[in-house]
């Protein structure tokens, strides 16, 4: 008799409950059943070798790289994603979303063509073509399927209540895909050409789940993005449980939807800010399910460098890492809204760059570039703090947005505006009473400071987070500034931003326009959420107006 048979069940035939299985939880009861599940499932699925399909009659397939992770939800337990298995335990694409993705590409007599129609009557036609789906080419699959998921935007802007632990999904990392397509009839070689760019189109838009985040984007696609921006960046990267580093390209859309909602939430009340959110960017309630109508692809110049900061239990991954952002719209609008909504996430990219950057610790300032000698050999004792974020050369003029400390004040009224007027299109009402939450953006909940820097070693600010502002006065450490503080990470009230400076020069092509040059200096700009129940904090603003360099461009 065999002693607890049910500990020698397989995690993937166990039910998704407590003392079962959950692969949603990381170190859950002092057991990895994620990680569990993934040693079952690699140990007994077959190689890819001597596994392809026969071929059929007329019969084509193609492949195709995925240029981040790859998620298909397996839909077998609720609050679980996980691929769906084929044959031989190899995770799969199913022809069945194959063909709803390539329908969406089609016009209506394509659809008919082939994949099949609705008769009078009621009865069916079928199409020419079946759908294989989709494999990984090589075992390389196996690699990296952790996927691991911080949920974190209420606690980053609206409480400062510490959020839920980490999440995960097994998902795909950059696999190589190979599609099959096969036709009941001979088809000539211009129809099979037809098809591919059809197929081709569908993965323009993304395959499987969260594409909006960035998942399921297919390389080397010439797709024609809604707005584009080139960017390069470094900072702390995203730590696996194996303890190296990747670069995650859904930090940009976790940044941007995050700023949309502090500046929603300015202008609305906090429902609704919530609702104008979800409708641009997607979401999940209790009520339903949302759609977004913006997504992302990050595509990448050159593959994200990712290397070591720091000695000993400091030592973290960081990245650094160059490409073109390209927001995506998933739905057709009218004009007038196409030329708002243009005008609305062109404005939040603009303001991440502005205020922050994106990714872990965007609220600081890249602390290797800023902080004077924090990055020697040799006394490399410290944390890595901040990133850094630049428009490349071929977006820099068009993107730059601020240029001098009073033009900080005219950029954030304008995103107010356009923010406004979006609202407005889409019959969501906007009061001047702003949301209860610790980041709204409301000139009586932020107030913004600015000042010039002539170069990148005469920040002021960066100095303050680790010692006095003024003899006997300090923020470092406390509430105002954040950290990990009496063993609880806290979020801080306070983000410092060093963002470049440009200078304008004629265009040797067109006289009539400017083209804009970085150059050594930059505008150094505190953003800060006033709390009275902060003692540092009415002291250090008081320090900020009466004894600083710096001046206040926004905020009551």
């Amino acid at each position: 008799m065999i002693t607890n048979p049910e500990r020698h069940i397989p995690r993937l035939f166990r039910s998704q409950i407590p003392g079962r299985c959950q692969l949603q939880f990381i170190n859950r009861d002092g057991e990895n059943h994620p990680i569990e599940w993934i040693d079952e499932l690699t140990s007994d699925a077959y190689t890819l070798e001597d596994k392809t399909d026969p071929e059929l009659d007329d019969t084509q397939s193609k492949e195709y790289q995925i240029s981040w992770r790859f998620v298909t939800n397996g839909g077998q337990d609720d609050s679980t994603i996980r691929p769906a298995l084929g044959k031989f335990g190899i995770p799969v694409y199913p022809g069945s979303s194959m063909k709803g993705a390539f329908q969406r590409a089609c016009n209506r007599e394509q659809i008919d063509r082939y994949c099949g129609r609705q008769l009078a009557g009621g009865d069916c036609e079928p199409g020419i073509l079946r759908f294989h789906g989709g494999y990984p080419v090589d075992d390389t699959w196996q690699e990296n399927l952790l996927d691991i998921i911080h949920p974190q935007q209420d606690w980053q802007l609206k409480s400062s209540n510490r959020g839920g632990g980490a999440f995960c999904q097994i998902s795909l990392d950059r696999p190589q895909l190979r599609f099959t397509i096969s036709s009941n009839i001979q088809l000539d070689e211009a129809e099979w050409e037809t098809i591919w760019q059809l197929w081709e189109a569908a993965l323009d838009r993304g395959i499987g789940s969260r594409v909006s985040a960035g998942y399921g984007r297919v390389t080397a696609q010439n797709t024609s993005a809604f707005y584009s921006a080139y960017l390069h960046g470094e900072g702390a990267a995203a730590k696996l449980l194996n303890g190296t580093g990747e670069f995650r390209p859904n930090i940009f859309k976790a940044v941007v939807r995050g700023h949309a909602l502090r500046i929603f939430g300015g202008l609305t009340t906090a429902d609704n800010a919530e609702l104008a959110v979800e409708q641009l960017f997607g979401g999940i309630n209790q009520k339903n399910n949302t759609v977004g109508l913006l997504g992302i692809n990050f595509v990448n110049r050159y593959e994200p460098r990712i290397e070591r900061f720091g000695p000993g239990n400091w030592q973290v991954p960081s990245y650094e890492v160059a490409g073109e952002l390209r927001w995506m719209l998933t739905a057709d609008l009218a004009e007038a809204e196409r030329k708002k909504l243009l005008f609305l996430i062109r404005g939040l990219v603009r303001f991440a760059m502005v205020f922050g950057g994106f990714g872990k610790s965007w609220r600081r300032a890249d602390h290797r570039i800023f902080l004077p000698n924090y990055n020697n050999e040799g006394t490399r004792d410290k944390p890595l703090i901040g990133c850094h974020w630049e428009w490349e050369q071929r977006s820099l003029t068009n993107n730059y947005a601020v240029n001098d400390v009073k033009q900080i004040t005219q950029f954030i009224e304008r995103l107010r505006t356009t923010a406004s007027d979006w609202l407005k299109l889409r019959n969501i009402p906007a009061i001047n009473t702003p949301a209860n939450w610790r980041e709204a953006w409301h000139p009586r909940r932020v107030q913004v400071w600015a000042r010039e820097a002539e170069y990148d070693g005469n920040s002021l600010a960066i100095k303050w987070f680790h010692g006095d502002y003024t003899k006997g006065s300090s923020i470092a450490r406390s509430d105002l500034t954040g950290g990990f503080i009496d063993r609880t990470t806290k979020i801080g009230r306070i983000w410092h931003r060093m963002y470049p400076l440009v200078e304008l020069e004629p265009s040797t092509k067109d006289t009539t326009k400017n083209i804009a040059k970085k150059i050594d200096g930059f505008l150094e700009i505190l953003t800060i959420f006033p709390d009275s129940d902060i003692p540092q904090c009415q002291p250090f603003l008081k320090f900020l107006a009466e004894r600083s360099e710096f001046t206040k461009v926004w905020g009551d």
